[in-house]
């Protein structure tokens, strides 16, 4: 599959990395990794290096938020809902719908309509983290401080204590 060929999500996060000057083109992988393990195991790195992304919906106003979290922690969703309201389930029709990537697959950044979005502190344990490129297939390689740049999101602690 040639680049051309590649799904919409992917090719959009590929443009928005290319804007942004980033130095790492995402990568396209032989196998789906939906999960952090997934990840990890394709890519031969620590599950905590995988920067996932996990979507809730703000029962305010329906607005998405994603919290982007090591692999190897459980996001608290208390912890998150004391910094942007009281949260609810976010379904694969609405992740789909707000953030324009599926569920395995959601970016950090290009999205569809700009989620409020925070990034967990444990991210910063690592030099290099990997994160979704719009599709189960699609990674690409960048630095918390990086993460941060990108997407503008404020750090917080919002994982369960380990």
């Amino acid at each position: 599959m040639s680049a051309v060929e590649r799904p919409e999500g992917f090719r959009r996060v590929a443009q928005a990395l290319a804007q942004l000057g980033h130095a790492h083109a995402p990568l396209w992988l032989d196998v789906a990794a939906r999960t952090s393990q997934d990840a990890a195991t394709a890519l031969g790195v620590a599950v905590g290096q995988i920067a996932k992304s996990v979507i809730f919906r703000r029962r305010s106003d329906d607005r998405a938020v994603l919290v982007i979290a090591s692999g190897d922690r459980r996001v608290d969703e208390a912890k998150v809902g004391a910094v942007t309201g009281a949260l609810g389930r976010a379904d694969a029709g609405f992740v789909k719908a707000s953030t324009g990537f599926a569920i395995g697959g959601v970016a950090p950044l290009a999205h569809a309509s700009a989620p409020l979005t925070l990034i967990d502190r444990d991210l910063f344990r690592f030099d290099e983290i990997w994160a979704a490129a719009g599709h189960p297939n699609g990674v690409f390689k960048l630095t918390p401080a990086e993460l941060e740049r990108y997407t503008g999101a404020p750090v917080a602690d919002v994982v369960v204590a380990s």
